[in-house]
């Protein structure tokens, strides 16, 4: 039988608002990494070490009660996000999406635009020529990254003045997470993809700690920092893996079976099918224990677990999150789902079979 342990959902959810508030746009992930390392340490964990890879992600490594079938558990915390591509004759700025962003999202957001030395200047995504009174077509015109630009906070009208606050090509622009929890459980903002799966594995190592707890084996936790861009847990594992559970979120969305209150377990996505035995394994858990869940099957959609197998990664894999709507855009999720999410993956650490 196993043994009994709660799961701090305030704690969680805490530490999820703080990430969300936190830019990370794949290629820049200095500040998440530091936060979510700084947050890992505060837990104090007998036999959790934390280092970073030299890729920039961080490791952090649970010695548990065997090392016969060790294991590796993955979560993203680089997000969406833009680069300045060009800065335009009238000084605003044509940019380069970073990962899949959905141009109808951001549209009128706000964003921060930061130099390569940290000087940071505010702004808007905006069409091109985006006002109803001179442009008769601005609603039917299509949305890209030849047609939205960034309409900065500053008094410039060129190139050479915006160049002259120390902006250039290759700037990250950091949009705007707007985060709120609501009275009713809900959590919404940019960026749940996939930082509500990193406070998950948060809420987990805290939940297990507190009840004096460790893995039954060996555990690696990679927070992986470029998943959006197809290569985050390819590599970076101080072990050879024997099972490897990605949490990242479940897509939302008609013809789905996953919803805003449950964990998601993928059978399938366009990578193909999760590992069989590792899926019935999940599945069990979270029946055992009556943890409400939904199976799924995202065809738009790959994990970082589909990365470690197509880098040569030889494990069982299996894929489970908290259900997200709106991916990619302006996001929500319920903390039934988080708690949900981070007990399960708790008693998966905790279940010692093979």
């Amino acid at each position: 039988m196993m043994p009994e342990f709660s799961v701090n959902v305030e704690a969680m959810t805490g530490f999820l608002v703080g990430l969300l508030n936190t830019p990370s746009p794949t290629g820049y992930h200095v500040e998440a990494i530091a936060y979510t390392r700084d947050a890992f340490a505060a837990l104090d964990i007998p036999g959790l070490t934390l280092s970073t890879t030299r890729k920039g992600a961080l490791l952090a490594v649970w010695k548990g009660q065997a090392d016969t079938a060790r294991r590796g558990v993955t979560a993203h915390l680089d997000t969406l996000g833009l680069m300045v591509r060009e800065i335009k004759a009238n000084g605003r700025l044509k940019t380069s999406p970073l990962g899949g962003i959905m141009w109808g999202g951001i549209e009128m957001e706000g964003v921060t635009v930061r130099t390569h030395d940290n000087r940071r200047y505010r702004g808007t995504v905006v069409p091109v020529n985006p006002s109803v009174h001179v442009n008769p077509n601005i609603q039917k015109q299509e949305r890209n990254a030849d047609t939205m630009e960034i309409r900065l906070d500053a008094r410039t009208a060129s190139a050479d003045e915006t160049r002259a606050l120390g902006i250039e090509v290759g700037d990250f622009i950091f949009v705007d997470p707007r985060v709120e929890v609501s009275d009713t459980g809900f959590i919404r903002g940019r960026f749940l993809d996939d930082k509500a799966s990193v406070a998950c594995i948060y809420g987990a190592l805290r939940a297990l700690k507190e009840a004096g707890l460790q893995p039954a084996q060996d555990t690696a936790f990679l927070i992986a920092n470029y998943e959006e861009v197809g290569h985050g847990g390819a590599a970076g594992w101080p072990f050879e893996l024997d099972e490897l559970l990605a949490v990242d979120m479940g897509a939302i969305g008609e013809s789905q079976n996953s919803d805003e209150f449950s964990v998601s377990i993928c059978v399938k996505d366009g990578g193909g099918p999760y590992h069989f035995d590792m899926t019935n394994k999940l599945r069990r858990l979270a029946s055992e224990h009556n943890i409400p869940f939904k199976t799924d099957i995202y065809v738009f959609y790959s994990s970082d677990g589909t990365a470690f197998w197509r880098a040569g990664g030889d494990a069982r894999v299996g894929l489970i999150g908290p259900g997200v709507d709106g991916s990619h855009a302006y996001e929500r999720t319920h903390r039934d789902a988080l708690e949900g999410t981070a007990r399960l993956l708790a008693y998966y650490l905790l279940d010692g079979s093979q």
